[in-house]
């Protein structure tokens, strides 16, 4: 599970950067576009009001799953969420989980 991971927290970074950054090169940071553009239309402010709740409870998730457990290096999910999105912060959580998994079957095991 930790290749499936890993392969989908490459392309949440990808994908969305593929969109974002030839947009930036043609308006620069224009915030007020940015923001103006997202919700020009309900459906695409039902896609960013989709995604902000999804955030939130990423990140929910990401400090009580990843305290329970003990996983390290959370602040990397948390950035993630926070700087791409759901679609890399998710993965990216799954796979220090999985990796986390792993680490302690290893442990249990000695």
């Amino acid at each position: 599970m930790k290749y499936f991971y890993g392969l989908l927290c490459l392309c949440g970074f990808v994908l969305p950067y593929a969109q974002f950054i030839p947009w930036i090169l043609e308006q620069g940071i224009n915030l007020n576009l940015l923001l103006s553009e997202a919700i020009s239309s309900r459906i695409s402010a039902f896609a960013w009001l989709d995604v902000l709740i999804s955030a939130i409870v990423l990140l929910g998730f990401i400090f009580y799953e990843g305290n329970q457990r003990k996983i390290k290096y959370l602040i990397f999910p948390i950035l993630g969420t926070l700087t791409i999105g759901v679609s890399f912060g998710l993965p990216l959580f799954l796979f220090l989980r999985e990796i986390d998994k792993k680490s302690l079957q290893t442990e249990s095991e000695n």
